[in-house]
């Protein structure tokens, strides 16, 4: 568009065209030209702009992409922390239960291991102020009795939940 507007501002500089019409249609060709050229222009500034106010927008987002991924990491981190800290205890866990359950009678560990898969991983509860932690329910006065009564190393069951219930002496006896 340049080049036309130099190729027919030179024409008109020139002196070759010599009708009038001819002339002024040239002149308006040449304003027409420049006014064209100008709108032009005006939509360059425009896309640059709107190039800049993007690659901002794109360092913006980078810069938060990569902090966001800063905190996964470092979150993925400790959870992998957490799940060898898990496994670690899980296995010390494990062995002392296998000595634990070596003293304790086998049809009582079959018993405790039957409940526990029944009631979801607990087959023993504790009795505390006369209410099972199993199942959260108190006891009622003839079941005390009953436990009351019981020898200390005779297996007493809630009635509510069916867990073994364990004795101390915050049990309310």
């Amino acid at each position: 568009m340049r080049q036309r507007a130099a190729r027919d501002q030179q024409r008109l500089d020139s002196g070759a065209v010599t009708s009038p019409k001819d002339l002024e249609n040239l002149q308006r060709e040449i304003a027409s030209l420049a006014k064209r050229q100008g709108d032009l222009e005006d939509v360059v500034l425009e896309v640059m702009e709107r190039i800049e106010s993007v690659q901002e927008r794109v360092r913006e987002l980078t810069e938060r992409v990569f902090s966001v991924q800063s905190k996964i990491d470092d979150a993925t981190a400790r959870r992998d922390a957490a799940f060898e800290e898990i496994d670690g205890e899980v296995a010390t866990v494990t062995k002392e239960r296998e000595v634990i359950a070596a003293t304790i009678p086998a049809d009582l560990l079959k018993l405790y291991d039957k409940l526990r898969e029944q009631q979801g991983g607990i087959g023993a509860a504790k009795l505390y102020q006369r209410t099972c932690q199993g199942c959260r329910q108190e006891l009622a006065i003839t079941d005390i009795n009953e436990i009351r009564a019981a020898a200390p190393d005779t297996v007493v069951r809630c009635e509510n939940c069916r867990r073994i219930l364990v004795r101390t002496a915050e049990s309310g006896l």
